[in-house]
């Protein structure tokens, strides 16, 4: 049920259905000036140099580095969220999404001799088909030469509250340190969990949503990637604010 609320409760808040509210309240009651502040808010929501330093903020915590330069830990954890099903010829398959630098971080972690497990999880949301994540990513994780012996998956998961409780009850330690590794955006509350679940977090953020960018022109013209990034930067303060009243509170 939880998992339900948590997809259900950002689409309430996000921007775009609050602008769409004001606007149509403001055509019942033939109020221009609420429907006024719905188009504004709409453009500002909309222009790239508004969504991209929101999304910078989310990331504002880390830095990209060098596996080399991370220091050794008991485990490798990777969190889930980077795969999707598809149909294909041959039945069900499955492809990367956008957050695929996770599971590549972890092997490149692994063969730096960073720590002696790779664990993964068996990530699956209630209306997913197909196998959970963590299946699918072991035979990748294997296909890059790591034995699977070095690697151990989590019992079924659907958020990462539910990845910190698994992954805590296969470590033997009490403060066991891990290698956090997930997208850089996600990563203050990940860490926020893990850290509530008894472990040592070393944060290896992945997955920069913001790259390096000229302020130009375009930057001020209103687009629908922008709109999403600003929907996109609403939904995880709102995870981040649950995490923090529940954890840090």
């Amino acid at each position: 049920m939880m998992i339900y609320l948590n997809k259900i409760l950002p689409l309430i808040f996000s921007p775009l259905i609050m602008i769409i509210v004001l606007i149509i309240f403001g055509l019942i009651t033939r109020s221009k000036k609420i429907s006024l502040i719905g188009v504004l808010i709409l453009i500002v929501c909309s222009l790239p140099i508004v969504s991209e330093k929101l999304v910078a903020y989310l990331e504002s915590d880390y830095q990209l580095s060098k596996p080399s330069n991370i220091e050794p830990a008991d485990s490798i954890v990777v969190l889930s969220g980077m795969i999707r099903t598809i149909n294909s010829k041959d039945g069900l398959d499955y492809e990367f999404g956008e957050a695929s630098d996770r599971i590549f971080a972890g092997i490149n972690l692994f063969k730096e001799n960073k720590a002696p497990k790779l664990i993964l999880t068996r990530g699956k949301l209630p209306w997913s088909v197909g196998i959970p994540e963590g299946e699918y990513l072991k035979d990748i994780v294997v296909k890059n030469g790591i034995s699977e012996n070095n690697i151990l998956l989590t019992e079924n998961v659907e958020n990462t509250d539910q990845e910190a409780k698994a992954i805590k009850k296969l470590l033997s330690e009490d403060k066991s340190k891990v290698l956090l590794v997930t997208s850089a955006f996600h990563m203050p509350r990940a860490q926020i969990v893990f850290e509530a679940a008894g472990m040592n977090v070393v944060p290896f953020p992945v997955d920069f949503q913001k790259g390096l960018s000229k302020i130009t022109f375009m930057s001020f013209v209103p687009s629908a990637n922008a709109l999403s990034g600003t929907s996109f930067f609403v939904r995880e303060m709102i995870g981040r604010v649950y995490y923090n009243l529940k954890y840090l509170l």
